[in-house]
């Protein structure tokens, strides 16, 4: 156990030294609440609008969506740090060294998810004070947010295991971030997409994370709450297997 709590301790260490990391997670979802949620909740504040949101006014709408993408890009962004550790080398002594690479994957995983659910819970504590959500669905909302953050931390170290160069992994992260975020239901209903558009939505993990966390901070949803724990995890299980797997097999030239 002391190499999956020493990497988790790095990574979270690494995260709350780095004061520009901090402030960007604060900010980046203000941006999102400050310039987006109130402008369009103001353009969206009559009857039909509120009837299409479920009955709530649009901010307190986006705000599950808004904590869910920050857990989601926050634990794929993870992939990063360990491009970083190929190029000073720290990979490589992770891998030499006499431990468990299961075992130290995970505790990275473990630390990177950690920091991603620490920066939902900020913007969730944040956004209670200014919509009408649900704080005792606080408690579920992080078990999804925990289930959330180890699946695409796991999807962002394997990609960065495959990849040399952070630009190339930048590039990969905007191509896939973007069409996620739209199509997972933190905007606007999935049912007011085209059909064929609609069948994407429903392949998208962070879909299920959204509607989990809606059910619980608004109590609006659009799939049975079971469905979207058991998708989770069921994804949250295979993800990690398939990033430890990618961690046994690595080599680093």
């Amino acid at each position: 156990m002391n190499v999956i709590t020493t990497m988790a301790y790095r990574q979270i260490r690494r995260f709350t030294r780095a004061r520009s990391r901090i402030i960007g997670t604060i900010l980046h979802p203000i941006i999102w609440i400050t310039f987006f949620g109130l402008g369009w909740s103001r353009a969206l504040n009559f009857p039909e609008a509120k009837a299409l949101f479920g009955g709530v006014d649009y901010l307190t709408y986006l705000v599950p969506g808004i904590v869910a993408i920050t857990i989601f890009t926050t634990s794929f962004m993870s992939g990063m740090s360990v491009i970083i550790d190929k190029d000073y080398g720290f990979l490589k002594e992770i891998l030499v060294a006499p431990v468990s690479r299961s075992k130290a994957i995970f505790g990275r995983i473990l630390g990177d998810s950690t920091t991603s659910i620490l920066r939902g819970i900020i913007i969730l504590l944040m956004c209670a004070f200014i919509t009408h959500i649900n704080i005792l669905g606080v408690i579920p909302v992080l078990i999804i947010g925990v289930l959330l953050a180890f699946t695409f931390s796991s999807i962002g170290i394997s990609f960065a295991l495959k990849m040399n160069n952070l630009e190339g992994f930048g590039l990969v992260m905007n191509m896939i971030t973007l069409p996620l975020m739209f199509l997972s239901g933190a905007f606007y209903p999935i049912s007011s997409l085209p059909i064929w558009i609609r069948i994407f939505a429903y392949i998208n993990p962070l879909t299920y994370a959204v509607d989990g966390m809606r059910y619980f901070l608004i109590g609006k949803s659009q799939f049975p709450i079971v469905m979207d724990f058991g998708i989770l995890s069921v994804l949250c299980v295979v993800f990690l297997s398939i990033g430890m797997y990618l961690f046994e097999k690595a080599t680093i030239e």
